[in-house]
Parts: structure tokens; C-alpha cells; sequence
């Protein structure tokens, strides 16, 4: 089944065309890779799916429904959350409190009652927490859960920035170079956490990311973009061997016969 549709999407930041004409389709419970050079539009892409951006034309189908003017709070309500290529947590707060943020659209208490906190209340944030504790056993981040967010390492900061997203309890999650900057172990312990977050939990994901090892090799969909344009589309295999894409990352030069 599509979950997400992007139709001829078209995006202008003045004079500048960021996206031109960009289409594709995302199926449920796939991984669908978004590549490209840098300054390709791939960010600008995320950001029209999450509402971040509006697009001048085309359309954004999310499970059947036009989204594409609804504001990014609206589109987190109907299941898609997003991590970031700058990390944008809350520094100064602890882990289980950055979590905790991320269940701010799930909680129901009244002012009066959050403010007292007695009865439903402070059930609810029992609930809540007891959500939060899971997605941190989940990216086996238990010895860090007390710690202050800007203390970290930068490795461990990606994953807690994982484990907010997680913690709107998204159908979409959108990742905008989850592995950018991350050691060798690192990044095969984030590749292992999107799987398992693909696999065990059915969330679809959308990945924007540089490693092209790692987009082969757990990708079912790739998307190439190049200077706003969509140039290929398709399975890791086919997308490998187009000539467009080859040109794309590695120019006419290097396509010549010696």
C-alpha cells in the first residue's frame, strides 16, 4: 500500500528553484533512501514532507490525504516525526525528560489537574514514562537515561535524537543523515536501530544519508536527486547502474573510455 505520494513537487526560495517537479511514492513498511550530491534538494524534500516547508506546486499525499499546506504539528498528529541533520534536542534537559517532551501530543491532563498532579494525572505520566523507559532498553541507552543531553557524546546524542522521534509513536519517521559524523561502530549500531525500528515496530522510514554502503545495503527504495531534479528512481541495484546517477556523483570526466 502507498503511504506517502509526492506529486510534481516544486519549490522556489525567491529566484533560487530548490525542488523541480520531484515525484515518488513510498510504500508501507519499506526503507526509501533520498541520495544525492550535496545541494541536490534532498532537505528541502524532508522538509516539504514534514511541513517545515510548503511547496509553490504539487501535492503531498499522506495515507490518502492532502497534506500539503497542513502545518508540521498536524502532520506529527497523523504519525510522521522526523530527526534532524544539526541535532535539536534540549541540551540542559536530561535524556528521560527529552523523551518525555515527545510525548506531549499523547498526553490528555487538563492544566488544573497537570498542575496538581494527582490522580488521572499522574497516571498518565506513569504511562507516558513507562513508554519512554521502553524506547530507552530499545537503543540500549539505559546508562545515559539521567544524563544531561548536552554531556554526551555526539554518537549518543543521534540516538537519543532517535529515541524522541520514537517516542511520538510514528508511522513515518523521517531521518536526515541519521549516520552523519559517527565512527565505524557508531554508525553500525544506528544501522542496526533503524532496522529493528523498520522490522520489529513497522514504521516506515524515509532516510536521507551520504554512506552509499549503507543505503545499498538496507534500502528497499532509493530516490536520486541532482540539483532539484529527481534522475533515477528504484531498487538499490538499478539505481546503482544508472548512467545518470553514475554521471551525478562522479562527472563526465570519469565516464570517458581511456
Amino acid at each position: 500500500m502507498v503511504q506517502l505520494s509526492c506529486s510534481n513537487i516544486q519549490l522556489n526560495f525567491g529566484g533560487v528553484r530548490a525542488l523541480s517537479g520531484v515525484s515518488f511514492e513510498v510504500f508501507q513498511g519499506e526503507i526509501f533512501a533520498i541520495i544525492g550530491p550535496n545541494g541536490a534538494g534532498k532537505s528541502s524534500m524532508l522538509n516539504c514532507i514534514s511541513g517545515l516547508y510548503h511547496p509553490q506546486q504539487g501535492k503531498v499525499m499522506y495515507e490518502g490525504q492532502d497534506v500539503t499546506k497542513l502545518p508540521p504539528y498536524e502532520r506529527t498528529k497523523r504519525g510522521i516525526a522526523r530527526s534532524f541533520q544539526n541535532i535539536a534536542l534540549f541540551k540542559g534537559m536530561s535524556v528521560i525528560d527529552n523523551l518525555m517532551i515527545g510525548r506531549h501530543l499523547h498526553q490528555h491532563a487538563g492544566l488544573i489537574s497537570g498542575g496538581l498532579y494527582y490522580g488521572p494525572a499522574q497516571a498518565e505520566e506513569t504511562r507516558h514514562r513507562e513508554y519512554c523507559e521502553e524506547i530507552i532498553e530499545f537503543l540500549e541507552i539505559q546508562s545515559i537515561r539521567k544524563s544531561i543531553v548536552g554531556t554526551l557524546a555526539y554518537g549518543f546524542q543521534k540516538r537519543v535524537e532517535l529515541a524522541r522521534a520514537l517516542a511520538l509513536e510514528p508511522k513515518l519517521l523521517l531521518l536526515d543523515e541519521p549516520m552523519a559524523g559517527m565512527n565505524l561502530e557508531e554508525t553500525e549500531d544506528m544501522v542496526r536501530f533503524i532496522l529493528e525500528t523498520n522490522e520489529a515496530r513497522g514504521i516506515t522510514i524515509i532516510m536521507i544519508e551520504h554512506d552509499m554502503g549503507v543505503v545499498m545495503d538496507i534500502s528497499n527504495s532509493v530516490c536520486v536527486l541532482d540539483f532539484g531534479k529527481k534522475i533515477a528512481g528504484g531498487t538499490p541495484e538499478q539505481v546503482q547502474q544508472d548512467p545518470n546517477v553514475i554521471k551525478a556523483y562522479l562527472g563526465d570526466e570519469d565516464l570517458e573510455e581511456p
